[in-house]
């Protein structure tokens, strides 16, 4: 299964002047299967998991001295590990914070070795180190496929060619537009985690998908227990749901539960669940000029699910009325669409940036108008509003391009690449080229 961060991996090992890699992200998006890939590139590859093997953690409490924790690691695994030769893995290393802190050491005392680490729930660990290899360790963020990938994976590269040469002036054939929304229609269905697509592609079996997120989704709820000491594990479960139901709409703690828990209990929920992951924020911005983010509301937020496939076994998704449903019946389910595009737009920022997004809304009584996303690209200011279907009247965009003064906005929607005045539209398997056609 190729990913689109292993070209970006694959150019972090060949530069001299990396920095110790670390891989962030939610579990079971491939951190460790794309890292494993890279090691077969290299002479030696050596993996230390530090929830299979607890023990091996003890080899860092005496010193966070690189060669002497290499002599120890050699040692046990009977492996050399000299500079240039492997890559050294460090895995799940949130279960071993005294491996988190030697990273730095390890690019100051060894910076010819290859050293890669990842792990979930990392934002918890970094949280209570005090002093984090500031210009010593590089980050990259990963996320559970795009749809792209999932075309890849499913051997359909021959659509993403004719999604990377189609434009405005040159939409998709129209058999093959039809013929991509069925595609784009099960990937919603089954998402985006590694696991639940790998099972389609090799059954082409629904049924089997449905399966594995539900797997995947108890394992979730498992992993609850090991937030009890920051936050109530009802709670999480709590805002964990309300997240779902609360897609496309400003996020509000008082529609979390019927019951008063307090607005802080949830608000601490709710940050735990994204620094684990599972999802993400889109703030308000004014956007009256560049950065967006520097016009915020942090008051105003809407919050995202971090995998369409999961977000629908959240919301009960009945597959069976999926198989016989039309493509417009589907998306119109949930904000399903707005949840789509705002996650490929997070998957395709590079992958050194923390994901970020924003939106702009006006309440008012006499004009009520919201654009889905605001995006920058090359210095300009793009509003995206999102569409299931192939109508719409567009008129908070046009609201918003008039009152910034804007050329042009984009609207993804279930119609083909087109252009109506100064509103480009792209359709919703083609979101990855959104700042490609701006």
């Amino acid at each position: 299964m190729k990913r689109l961060i292993d070209d970006e991996l694959s150019n972090w090992s060949s530069r001299k002047d990396r920095k110790v890699l670390l891989l962030r992200g939610a579990r079971q998006v491939g951190k460790t299967f794309s890292i494993r890939k890279l090691g077969k590139t290299f002479k030696k590859f050596l993996e230390v998991n530090f929830e299979e093997n607890p023990h091996l953690c003890s080899f860092f409490k005496e010193s966070l001295n690189p060669f002497e924790i290499n002599e120890k690691l050699a040692f046990h695994f009977n492996k050399s590990i000299n500079p240039g030769e492997p890559l050294l893995f460090f895995d799940e290393i949130q279960a071993c914070p005294e491996a988190l802190r030697s990273l730095r050491f390890y690019y100051e005392k060894m910076p010819g070795l290859h050293v890669a680490a990842a792990g979930s729930l990392l934002e918890f660990a970094l949280s209570e180190i005090l002093s984090f290899g500031v210009g010593r360790i590089e980050s990259f963020y990963m996320y559970p496929l795009t749809f792209a990938e999932f075309l890849d994976a499913s051997g359909s590269s021959m659509m993403n060619r004719a999604i990377a040469s189609a434009s405005f002036d040159k939409p998709i054939d129209p058999v093959i537009h039809n013929r991509l929304l069925d595609k784009l229609k099960i990937f919603l269905v089954i998402g985006g985690m590694p696991k639940v697509v790998d099972t389609y592609v090799k059954g082409n079996d629904l049924d089997a998908s449905q399966v594995e997120l539900d797997n995947i989704l108890n394992s979730l709820y498992d992993d609850f227990a090991k937030y009890k000491q920051r936050t109530s594990v009802l709670r999480l479960q709590e805002v964990f749901k309300s997240i779902v139901f609360q897609t496309g709409s400003k996020f509000k703690y008082s529609n979390v539960s019927g019951e008063a828990a307090g607005t802080h209990a949830y608000k601490d929920a709710l940050e735990l669940l994204i620094k684990a992951g599972l999802a993400y924020k889109v703030y308000h911005t004014s956007a009256r000029g560049l950065p967006l983010g520097g016009q915020i509301n942090q008051k105003k937020f809407k919050v995202l699910f971090f995998d369409t496939g999961i977000f629908q076994r959240v919301q009960g998704l009945d597959l069976s009325q999926h198989i016989i449903s039309d493509f417009q019946a589907l998306v119109n389910r949930g904000n399903l669409c707005e949840l789509f595009v705002g996650l490929e737009l997070i998957a395709g920022r590079p992958f050194r940036i923390r994901p970020e997004l924003y939106y702009w809304h006006r309440e008012a009584r006499s004009s009520n108008a919201e654009i889905d996303y605001v995006i920058s690209n090359q210095g300009r200011i793009i509003p995206v509003e999102v569409k299931a279907g192939t109508r719409g009247q567009m008129q908070s965009l046009h609201l918003f391009l008039g009152e910034r003064r804007l050329e042009h906005g984009l609207r993804i929607s279930g119609e083909n690449f087109a252009v109506y005045d100064n509103i480009k539209t792209i359709p919703l398997y083609a979101v990855s080229r959104t700042r490609h056609l701006t």
